[in-house]
């Protein structure tokens, strides 16, 4: 999906990518709520990881990290919804799925790691 080892751009694309995706979805009375809500949760995870990397202190920049696995869950649950939603857009749904896994696993490691330096 883009460049594996820099995190701040591979949120940000993911973003990106689910934004674009989004504007593809026919909109209706199920599927609009859905789709707001993967819209906030997709791009958060790259805005907690800005704001992690700025953070004021350890505990701080963990919290935020903690808020990306989360928001990458989020964004998960949203897109197995959306593809119940929307059978015909499986296919896409699960390159999404995949990289929210992917930034799940990532920042769940991260947080392990901080947690066993305490």
């Amino acid at each position: 999906m883009c460049a594996q080892f820099d995190l701040e751009e591979r949120t940000a694309l993911f973003g990106e990518e689910v934004i674009r995706f989004c504007k593809l979805l026919s909109q209706d009375l199920i599927s609009r709520p859905l789709i707001l809500q993967l819209l906030r949760s997709a791009t958060s995870i790259g805005a907690n990881y800005m704001e992690a990397n700025g953070a004021s202190s350890p505990k701080d920049f963990k919290n935020k990290i903690f808020i990306c696995k989360k928001e990458a869950q989020e964004t998960k649950h949203w897109l197995r919804m959306l593809k119940t939603a929307n059978p015909l857009k499986e296919k896409e749904i699960a390159v999404l799925w995949k990289e929210a896994q992917e930034f799940t696993l990532i920042f769940n490691k991260i947080v392990i790691t901080l947690n066993s330096k305490q």
